[in-house]
C-alpha cells in the first residue's frame, strides 16, 4: 500500500512517499481503509525523536476517517462497510497511508451527512477543544473564556463549542485572522502580535480575568496565563502546564490547572472507551450544531511532505487534510 514515510527520526522534509506492506488488526482492533486523514502539529513534533515503539520506516497521522475493512478478535460491534473515524495511538503507525489499524473502543461511527474530510479534521483538535472545555472545565453560558491560536485547528473548534454554549470569548489571533474568528464565534479578538493581551483582557472583563483560559501554545504563556484568571478560575492546557504553579504570587487566588493529553488514553481500556465516547458526542455535537468545517485545505497523499512542512511554520488555518479515496 502506498504511505507516508519516515526512515528515521528527522525533519517533515525527510518525509517520503512509498510502498510499505498491508497491516493487519489485532485484538480490540480494526483496520480502516483511510479516505482522509488530516495533519497535527503533534505529527512533526514527534518525528524529532521518535518513539521507542517504533519500527522504521515509521507512518505518522494521528487522524483518520474512512471504511472499516477488517476486524480483529474482539473488536465488536464493528463490521465490514462501517464509516468511522478515530485519533491514533502515537505509538503506532498512524494514519497517512491508504490503510491504517485503529482501536475498535476509540474509534466513532461517521454520520451520513459528514465528510470523510471533515470527520478526519476533528480527532485531535476537536476532541481535545472539547474534552478541555465540555469534560474539564465545564463551560457554561455566561462565563468567559480566553481561546489562544483561535485561527488554529484546536482554537478554531473550541470557539465553536464555546459560542455553542453561550459563552463569551475572546481569542488571539494574528491581524489577518481576526474575521475568521469571529465567525466562528468569538466576541474579541487579540492580535498577539501587536497588542497588550493582559490589558485586553482586563478591559474586556472589567478587571476580574476570565474564568476558562485553553492554552495551545507553551509553558511560558500558561504561566503568563494564570494572572488573566478570575478568581478560582480554571486553565487547560495543550502544549506544556505553568512552569511554576506553586510558588505563583499572589498566593490568595484560587485557581485549577488541566494538563491535556488524548494519546495518554491508549494502554488503559476504560480511558480507550472514553475516547471513543468522546468521539461520539462531539461528531453529534458538530451535526446538530451546525459547527463551521475548519478544513483550510484539501491535498493528495503526494503533496503531504511539503504541506507538514508549512504546518511546521506554525502559520496555517484551521486543519489540512489528506484525501486518499
Amino acid at each position: 500500500m502506498k504511505a507516508v514515510l519516515l526512515d528515521r527520526p528527522g525533519t517533515p522534509d525527510t518525509l517520503r512517499i512509498g510502498n510499505i506492506d498491508l497491516p493487519e488488526p489485532g485484538p480490540g482492533e480494526i483496520r480502516v481503509r483511510v479516505h482522509a486523514a488530516s495533519l497535527n502539529p503533534a505529527d512533526y513534533k514527534i518525528m524529532g525523536g521518535g518513539l521507542p515503539s517504533w519500527t522504521y520506516p515509521h507512518i505518522p497521522g494521528l487522524d483518520g476517517a474512512g471504511v472499516v475493512d477488517a476486524v480483529g478478535p474482539g473488536a465488536a460491534p464493528w463490521k465490514i462497510g462501517d464509516r468511522v473515524y478515530y485519533h491514533g495511538d502515537m505509538a503506532k503507525r498512524g494514519a497517512l497511508a491508504e490503510y491504517a489499524v485503529a482501536s475498535a473502543a476509540a474509534a466513532a461511527r461517521i454520520p451520513d451527512t459528514v465528510s470523510f474530510a471533515d470527520a478526519a479534521s476533528i480527532p485531535t483538535a476537536g476532541l481535545t477543544a472539547y474534552q478541555a472545555l465540555n469534560r474539564k472545565m465545564r463551560l457554561r453560558e455566561g462565563q468567559t473564556l480566553l481561546v489562544h491560536a483561535g485561527a488554529g485547528g484546536v482554537g478554531g473548534f473550541a470557539v465553536q463549542y464555546a459560542a455553542s454554549v453561550g459563552a463569551r470569548v475572546l481569542a488571539t489571533a494574528s491581524a489577518a485572522n481576526h474575521d475568521y474568528v469571529r465567525s466562528l464565534g468569538a466576541e474579541a479578538v487579540v492580535d498577539y502580535t501587536t497588542e497588550s493581551l493582559r490589558e485586553r483582557v482586563m478591559e474586556w472583563t472589567n478587571g476580574e480575568g476570565v474564568d476558562a483560559a485553553l492554552n495551545t501554545v507553551n509553558r511560558a504563556t500558561a504561566q503568563a496565563d494564570l494572572e488573566l484568571l478570575a478568581f478560582g478560575g480554571q486553565l487547560a492546557c495543550i502544549a506544556g502546564a505553568p512552569e511554576n504553579v506553586a510558588d505563583f504570587k499572589p498566593s490568595s487566588k484560587t485557581f485549577t490547572v488541566h494538563k491535556l493529553m488524548l494519546g495518554g488514553a491508549f494502554g488503559h481500556p476504560k480511558a480507550e472507551a472514553e475516547l471513543g465516547a468522546l468521539a461520539e458526542e462531539f461528531i453529534a455535537l458538530y451535526v446538530e450544531g451546525g459547527f463551521r468545517s475548519i478544513v483550510a485545505e484539501t491535498i493528495p497523499l503526494e503533496d503531504v511532505p511539503a504541506a507538514m512542512v508549512r504546518l511546521s511554520g506554525r502559520h496555517v488555518r484551521g486543519k489540512i487534510v489528506a484525501l486518499l479515496g
